[in-house]
């Protein structure tokens, strides 16, 4: 017996709405935390109380909130990052290194030094700031680089670079900078850090303990200036053209060798500012793992954003939120594991952009003898 109804599965041959993007990552991001409390039912737990301790833990104060905020800073730039170079079809995998090396030269300013902490702190920020999309965007060059004249796989260079960073920054931390035998270096001096608002508690006691520091505020600004170069500039245009059709690119005489590898430079320097934040804002020195898997993560942030400049800050919010939590929800790794359902549903949903599904009345086929 047939069903009334046929489920018909058609390619696109149309442009789809400009809404179905956000809705189906909406979608995907709802239905990951419905599985994922299923998942947690069936393992004995207690998916509305794990919700309720989630929320309180990320939301539920203005301390919270900061802690939040504090950890959605370098995942909006690591995400733009990614955004970036997957806007022209460059799967650069390497953010984690690429932060890794803006942590690493940002430091220099301090453990060389390049500037003395006596100096003006708007001068030293402005130098770590530089030097940390210095360090970024010379990790994304090499890939680039080799992208656009050789036609080497950006994801296996990008990849492999990850290792070479972490292990370069280890060498200096280990041994040349180490602070007692630790894997660390010295704290730095205040005149390293970035300003945060708990700064200013003996003046406003209710920001004591309130840890967000300025370089939420410089995410915002990237956020902005990503979306002016994808919306509103020329190279934004040349950008995604040379992702959506090389040749016609080429044949329009644009030198997509020279859009390689500043993309892939661009993409790098937003990562290394992601670790210019991290170690001046939060840890005040280098150390081994400044890092849980930002770059990773900023993966997943730009698919779920649709690289959405705009979107990624509220990705960026949600996983970080994710990230303070799962510090404190049992089972461990129930975090990590929703951003992997999270991760999964996204790309999935991206069918609903390919295709059209809708539901078509059955016709029951006339047989021959039959009454027309």
């Amino acid at each position: 017996m047939r069903l009334p109804v046929d489920l018909v599965v058609e390619k696109r041959t149309e442009d789809y709405p400009k809404w179905l993007p956000a809705a189906t990552s909406l979608a995907a991001v709802i239905l990951a935390f419905i599985i994922s409390g299923i998942i947690l039912k069936l393992i004995g737990g207690d998916p509305v109380q794990v919700g309720k301790f989630f929320w309180s833990a990320t939301f539920g104060s203005v301390a919270t909130i900061s802690d939040t905020l504090v950890k959605a800073t370098p995942l909006i730039l690591v995400g733009l990052a990614c955004s970036v170079a997957f806007r022209m079809k460059l799967w650069n995998i390497g953010a984690e290194g690429q932060f890794y090396m803006g942590a690493f030269f940002a430091s220099l300013v301090v453990l060389v030094p390049i500037l003395p902490p006596d100096a003006p702190k708007p001068l030293i920020l402005l130098a770590m700031a530089v030097m940390g999309m210095i360090g970024g965007a010379i990790w994304g060059f090499v890939p680039g680089f080799l992208k656009a004249k050789f036609a080497v796989s950006e994801i296996i260079t990008t990849l492999m670079l990850n290792y070479v960073a972490i292990l370069w920054n280890n060498f200096w931390i280990f041994d040349r900078w180490s602070e007692g035998g630790f894997q660390m270096t010295r704290l730095f001096e205040r005149g390293y850090w970035l300003p945060r608002l708990a700064d200013y508690a003996r003046e406003y006691p209710t920001l004591s303990g309130i840890t967000l520091h300025l370089g939420f505020v410089v995410a915002l600004l990237a956020a902005v200036l990503v979306w002016w170069i994808f919306d509103r500039s020329r190279w934004g245009y040349e950008i995604k053209l040379i992702g959506d059709n090389p040749n016609a690119a080429r044949y329009a005489g644009l030198n997509i060798a020279r859009n390689i590898i500043l993309v892939m430079m661009l993409s790098g320097a937003l990562a290394g500012l992601a670790g210019m934040s991290e170690i001046s804002g939060v840890v005040h020195r280098l150390q081994e793992r400044i890092s849980p898997q930002y770059g990773f993560t900023g993966i997943i942030i730009a698919w779920v954003a649709k690289l959405n400049p705009f979107a990624v800050i509220l990705v960026s919010i949600l996983f970080g939120a994710l990230i303070v939590a799962g510090r404190e929800i049992q089972p461990s790794g129930l975090a990590a594991m929703l951003q992997g359902i999270i991760l999964f549903m996204v790309i999935s949903s991206d069918v609903l952009l390919r295709y059209s599904i809708r539901l078509q009345r059955t016709t029951t086929p006339v047989t021959a003898g039959s009454d027309a």
